[in-house]
């Protein structure tokens, strides 16, 4: 059978594409030829009885090329075509769609480096995932916050800390104006400050205040443990749930197929190690952030610009146009201050959520004062708050 195809000749609801940057020591013909084939039907290069014509013909991947141009070549993108019928996608989901376009073909010795730089999915299993609950139109009509960057920030100390003292730290938070608030990473269910005592102090806290807040306590945990840890913190009254790219990228399309309702937070932080376009072997965070939304992410820790962690500017930006569109909130953090905000407001708009963790907690004046800070650097109602906060972290153009 010839895998070798125009993508116009395919039947574009029949496939999704994926599309590689690939090294190779041989050429791009047969790096192809083995992620095709290997990610497929079988062994690229052996062949068995059972291997019937049908069988290739309904469930191997081709290959969007022609082949002789990529005979000439030993690096270079390349596109190839999954079936979609290979997979369940309700039950599969996005774990095995991983698996399907990065999996064994790592373990080739002529495949020397291969990153997807692009996702094509269409409508046929696009319409198999939910998007977002909530996203940036319900978090803007939770909070009543419109016109204006969304306003997070987050626990400091990440560890270490009892219940009581995280529920002043949070009284503070909603005191200097939060919209959003997320505990750090580090923090899941330690015996010291139990996730479940969280949930019941800030949840019976946040029911008594006029102001509306999304509050994402951290659940990382196994897989046999995740959707006990979701269902609990929504039975406690909680509104929203914190997963590491740790706990498995399926993780938020399981938590989501609940559809419960509660406010998801992506947190990417470690994310690189699969990623970053210096390794061999990668994924773009463009195409994870296409995931993101589809899996139905509400927010999603996107990147920065300016902050200590500074981000590639042009990847960050389109991450964020990708994500609106999905209707998933960019949050945008790692260094932000209020002398940042204006800067990344006039560079990537009003809709994102600009998270503060450091510049909050560390204000002169403490954590009410930190909050205040931001909040003014956000509506543009500055005060002494910000004014001491841009003597310590001055203001960037």
């Amino acid at each position: 059978m010839n895998l070798f195809v125009k993508q116009e000749d395919i039947n574009s609801e029949d496939y999704f594409v994926v599309t590689y940057q690939i090294k190779t020591d041989k050429n791009l013909r047969d790096a192809a030829w083995n992620i095709a084939i290997g990610q497929s039907v079988g062994n690229p290069n052996v062949r068995n009885r059972w291997e019937t014509e049908d069988l290739f013909k309904n469930h191997s991947c081709l290959i969007l090329a022609n082949e002789k141009s990529l005979m000439k070549k030993k690096r270079g993108e390349v596109k190839i075509a999954f079936p979609v019928v290979n997979t369940d996608w309700q039950t599969d989901g996005i774990s095995h769609l991983l698996c399907q376009i990065m999996g064994g073909h790592v373990d080739i010795d002529l495949v020397k480096s291969c990153r997807v730089i692009k996702l094509e999915l269409p409508q046929k299993v696009t319409s198999q995932f939910k998007g977002p609950k909530f996203g940036m139109s319900g978090i803007r009509e939770f909070t009543g916050q419109y016109n204006k960057p969304l306003f997070g920030a987050i626990i400091k100390p990440k560890i270490g800390i009892s219940p009581e003292t995280l529920l002043d730290m949070v009284k503070e938070l909603v005191d200097g104006g939060v919209d959003f608030i997320k505990e750090d990473e580090i923090m899941s269910n330690p015996n010291f400050c139990p996730l479940e005592k969280r949930v019941e102090l800030i949840s019976n806290y946040m029911a008594t205040q006029s102001k509306k807040v999304v509050f994402c306590h951290t659940i990382n945990c196994d897989p046999h443990v995740l959707v006990d840890r979701v269902t609990k913190v929504h039975s406690l009254g909680g509104n929203g749930v914190h997963i590491n790219v740790w706990s498995g990228y399926g993780a938020y399309n399981s938590i989501r197929q609940l559809d419960l309702p509660i406010y998801i937070h992506y947190q990417s932080s470690g994310a690189k190690v699969v990623t970053d376009a210096q390794h061999r072997f990668s994924i773009s965070w463009t195409v994870m952030c296409q995931l993101a939304t589809l899996m139905g992410v509400d927010t999603i820790q996107t990147g920065m610009v300016g902050g200590y962690s500074n981000h590639d500017e042009a990847e960050t930006l389109e991450c964020i146009r990708i994500l609106r569109e999905g209707n998933t909130v960019p949050a945008l953090s790692c260094g932000l201050h209020p002398g940042l905000v204006d800067k990344i407001t006039n560079l990537v708009g009003n809709d994102y959520l600009g998270n503060a963790g450091g510049a909050v907690h560390g204000h002169p004046e403490g954590t009410l004062s930190g909050a205040k800070a931001m909040r003014q650097a956000i509506d543009k109602t500055y005060g002494t708050e910000y004014d001491q906060a841009i003597a310590k972290w001055g203001k960037i153009q």
